[in-house]
């Protein structure tokens, strides 16, 4: 049986796990010590740091920057839906690209074919 999640909030950690943020909660706490999460603009130094709703949560997965605002702690690792109703994302989603970032690319290569 589940316990239900308290209003003091929940380890940030588990939140990204339970977020289907990360694959495992041994990964997010890798990412933790290696400086790639901040919580509220602030390098988060512990796994078991407590997040609550409103929390910014800020990681670099795969070299892109990932922004999520904390709307819920989690009561398990659900489905993709039930995941996605934790978090409100305030930046790009990891697999879009901007259109500016593309028309560079595109703009660079007719230059390098003209040449």
């Amino acid at each position: 049986m589940h316990a239900l999640p308290s209003d003091d909030g929940q380890r940030l950690d588990k939140w990204l796990w339970f977020a289907r943020v990360v694959k495992s909660r041994t990964l997010a706490a890798e990412l933790v010590v290696l400086g790639k999460v901040r919580v509220n603009r602030v390098r988060a130094v512990k796994a078991s740091q407590t997040l609550r709703p409103g929390d910014v949560v800020t990681l670099v997965l795969a070299g892109r920057v990932l922004i999520l605002k904390v709307l819920a702690p989690g009561v398990r690792r659900g489905p993709a839906a039930e995941a996605r109703q934790l978090y409100q994302p305030l930046s790009a989603p990891l697999g879009e690209r901007t259109g500016s970032e593309f028309e560079g690319r595109a703009a660079g290569r007719r230059q390098w074919r003209r040449a």
